[in-house]
């Protein structure tokens, strides 16, 4: 077996600031703090209640999510910036030119979180829905630190897992960087710009415009106007920073790609791979090689990764004097016929996947979970129902990218992975003054800048083996959803699916997830609410007709809502009026547990008549007005009968292991 690494590294410095780590950065922070007089006129952290808790709502303290952020590039000497900052809401985009340095923001907020959210404690909760501009359309953020003095000589890097929407850094008054895109991370070589040892000031810079103007930008279902299906927006530093050392020529990507038959190009990097056996540290494989170009490594005999085996092993890669830790997956994903049917196939044979439609919302959080537990606890209640796979959304457009810890869950408990692209904004009109009515669509920079920012997210995620999207770790590329954000004349699916492809050639590909569906990618996805039509002969006009040159899949269905009482539902008075705007509203559990039984009971015995080879159920947890969640919104209330749904799951695999026979060919 052989893996494929790519390693790229800069012969420059790169980025910020830090402090030690826990206690010592915290009373760090409270010094300085105290030096620039902010306790004397911020106002003080608190949670401000939103209109839903969680059971870890009030759990967060003020050291939130201290983990290291990225498992698959992780270096030792690290500090972990996240915590209370002070915020204040700027006048506008010109504000980006009169930094407020040395002056005191009258709010502490807790970074990571969205602005918006309960956690954030800035809080806006309660602005109306109709408007057209939020208090976070334009934002500063501002810490301090100390840089350990034993990070002299050393590069300092300052990294941000994701800002919504684009953020302009500056540190001790000097502009650091910039980055456009609310779901992608971003390294700043802060080692010109700060004192080793000494007090360092950093702003941060936010614009997130969201759908405010005439701007069409990546949002998912964010929106300024929050109705049923499209939410509240988040703005601000929703994801970790931190700063770490790093040699003068240190690793900046690494990319592994570690298949059951391990096809690579062999390309001075030591690369050392460990059991994968956490408990013991036996090297199993070593090799040394170039950087900036791909190279192989062998591995007798390794285990498999799969939903059922999610083996993982270690890797440590060494590049001079700098040394990042990692870890991978051996697994190939791939399609080819099984029983004249064109199948999904993981390590060679036919897997019938599973999932939910998975939103990632917190009612606390909104982007942003509460904490580790709280995110892992969704994924794990996924498992025991007998899930292996989750979407990352897709209905009415694809929603967000998650945290990297998130991807490193799926990895290690199992679960494959739809990655959307966050879509462009949702279908919206304006009217000239000839009263003429048109939908914003993006023009040719938006589409570049769309473009760009997609091959962002398949490079910085091909390497999670969960993925069969962008990372090493998604099942499939998904593009386009429901006609969302699709300028229809000349079908440009088709070119980004090469461009995906060319980036990423080691997954499947979904190019268009119901709708209009030109015929590009690897996939025949349906979506119907709420009756099955995966594979089959018959289909609706929401959809498009099976075609047997691709794979059979049910993107989307189910859909179907309880409505619960007060204390479990998003208490906004806007959102409840649209709870029955659901597609199907069961009175009951236990008919809502019967309809859901009928229902997959339907996708069983397409699977067993037709062409199915996988499905996705709406959806994981409740989100503001909808009420078709497995878990309500606060995550209190779980609605399956789980041992009927148990059965229900397993007798789709059994139906799809029936289909199963020894003729099969590779395509």
């Amino acid at each position: 077996m052989r893996a494929i690494i790519k390693l790229l590294f800069s012969l420059q410095a790169t980025l910020v600031v830090a402090s030690t780590y826990g206690t010592e950065y915290e009373r760090n922070k409270l010094s300085a703090k105290k030096a620039r007089g902010e306790n004397a006129s911020s106002t003080p952290y608190a949670v401000k209640e939103p209109p839903l808790t969680t059971d870890w709502t009030y759990k967060l303290g003020t050291n939130p999510w201290p983990e290291y952020p990225r498992p698959q590039l992780q270096r030792s000497e690290w500090q972990n910036l996240n915590g209370l900052w002070t915020y204040q809401n700027a006048s506008g985009l010109d504000a980006v030119n009169n930094p407020p340095f040395n002056q005191t923001l009258g709010q502490e907020v807790l970074i990571p979180s969205c602005l918006e959210s309960g956690i954030s404690a800035e809080g806006l909760m309660n602005f109306p829905v109709g408007i057209q501009t939020s208090n976070a359309l334009y934002s500063w953020f501002s810490t301090s630190f100390e840089v350990p003095s034993s990070w002299s000589g050393k590069s300092v890097l300052l990294n941000f897992g994701a800002v919504d929407y684009e953020a302009t850094v500056f540190i001790n008054g000097q502009k650091a960087g910039f980055n456009r895109g609310g779901y992608s991370a971003f390294t700043i070589d802060a080692t010109k710009f700060v004192k080793i040892g000494g007090h360092n000031e950093m702003l941060v810079f936010v614009h997130d415009p969201t759908d405010s103007g005439d701007y069409v930008i990546p949002i998912g279902k964010q929106t300024l106007r929050p109705s049923h299906i499209f939410y509240r927006p988040c703005s601000g530093i929703w994801q970790s920073v931190w700063i770490e050392a790093a040699p003068e020529n240190y690793i900046t990507q690494l990319d592994v790609s570690a298949s059951m038959d391990g096809e690579g190009t062999p390309s001075p990097v030591q690369v050392t791979v460990h059991g994968s056996d956490s408990s013991t540290h036996e090297i199993l494989a070593t090799q040394a090689s170039t950087s900036d170009g791909a190279f192989q490594f062998n591995v007798a005999s390794p285990k498999l990764w799969s939903p059922d085996s999610p083996n993982l092993y270690n890797i440590t890669v060494t590049l001079g004097d700098d040394q990042v830790s990692s870890y991978t997956g051996f697994r190939t994903i791939s399609k080819g016929e099984v029983d004249g049917i064109v199948r999904p196939l993981l390590n060679g044979e036919f897997i019938f996947q599973f999932g939910t439609l998975d939103q990632g919302f917190w009612p606390d959080g909104l982007y942003t979970p509460p904490n580790k537990e709280a995110m892992v606890y969704d994924l794990q209640v996924l498992k025991k129902l007998g899930f292996n796979m989750l979407r990352k959304h897709f209905s009415y457009g694809k929603i967000k990218v998650e945290t990297a810890l998130f991807y490193q869950a799926c990895d290690q408990l199992g679960l494959l992975l739809i990655q959307d692209m966050p879509a462009l904004r949702p279908i919206q009109s304006y009217t000239l003054e000839n009263c003429t009515s048109l939908t914003y669509l993006p023009d040719a920079d938006q589409q570049a800048e769309f473009d760009r920012q997609l091959a962002v997210l398949v490079n910085q995620h091909k390497s999670y083996p969960s993925i069969g999207t962008w990372s090493i770790a998604n099942f499939f590329e998904v593009i386009y959803n429901e006609g969302w954000g699709q300028v229809i004349q000349g079908y440009p699916e088709f070119g980004l699916t090469d461009m995906v492809r060319s980036l990423d050639p080691t997954r499947l590909i979904d190019s268009t997830t119901g709708w209009y569906d030109h015929g590009a990618g690897d996939y025949s996805d349906n979506h119907h609410y709420a009756n099955p039509q995966c594979g089959t002969p018959f289909y609706s006009t929401a959809s498009s007709p099976y075609d047997p040159t691709r794979i059979g899949f049910q993107g989307e269905f189910g859909g179907i809502g309880n409505n619960v009482s007060i204390e479990h539902l998003w208490n906004v008075q806007e959102a409840i009026n649209t709870v029955n705007q659901t597609y199907e509203i069961d009175e009951t559990l236990s008919a809502w547990n019967y309809r859901a039984h009928f229902l997959l009971s339907e996708l069983r015995d397409q699977t067993e008549l037709f062409a199915c080879s996988g499905g996705v159920w709406t959806q994981t947890t409740d989100v503001e007005g909808e009420v078709n969640g497995l878990l309500t919104y606060d995550r209190r209330v779980l609605r399956p009968d789980v041992a009927q749904w148990q059965a229900d799951i397993k007798a789709l695999y059994d139906a799809a292991a029936g289909r199963h026979n020894s003729s099969m060919s590779r395509m």
